[in-house]
């Protein structure tokens, strides 16, 4: 396995993440987020699996912001959800089928659907055809499978193909 000294991208994030955590440029932390970004990617590059190959860059920002938008929304709506009467709500498991082969891509779909709250993945087939997600509220099972390849999986198959 060939192992990455530095990542020019992997370093410019760990540069900008020091800034926008310390909320300061001063020359002190802008050095010491230099050397971070020079640093960090140089001891994690080994644990980059040499066959995760990432598209569409611009795509996976996109998908990034629209999961974390989601997990505001889905806060809300599970907090009024519980807040509501138990009868209220419809939990049910539900079996989606994977469009996407690419293991990262079934991982990081299986992922997000977890991070939402409301909903949790709970298994995957061993032939990686079928995710079993459990939600809190379903009304209809056909309509959540389809947001959730709609939202998730299809620009997951794009930039991860």
């Amino acid at each position: 396995m060939k192992r990455r000294w530095f990542s020019p991208l992997g370093g410019l994030l760990v540069f900008v993440t020091w800034l926008v955590l310390n909320g300061s440029a001063s020359r002190g932390h802008v050095a010491f987020a230099l050397l971070l970004g020079l640093v960090v990617p140089a001891l994690l590059g080994g644990l980059w699996p040499p066959d995760l190959v990432v598209r569409r860059p611009l795509l996976a920002l996109r998908l990034l912001l629209t999961l974390l938008g989601d997990i505001v929304v889905a806060n809300l709506q599970v907090a009024a959800r519980i807040l509501g009467p138990e009868s209220a709500l419809r939990p049910r498991f539900i079996w989606v089928p994977l469009t996407v082969r690419n293991r990262y891509a079934v991982s990081t779909f299986a992922s997000m659907i977890t991070l939402t709250p409301g909903t949790l993945s709970a298994d995957v087939t061993a032939d990686g055809r079928w995710l079993l997600v459990h939600a809190l509220d379903v009304e209809d099972e056909a309509a959540t499978v389809a947001e959730l390849k709609r939202r998730y999986e299809r620009p997951l198959a794009e930039i991860l193909p």
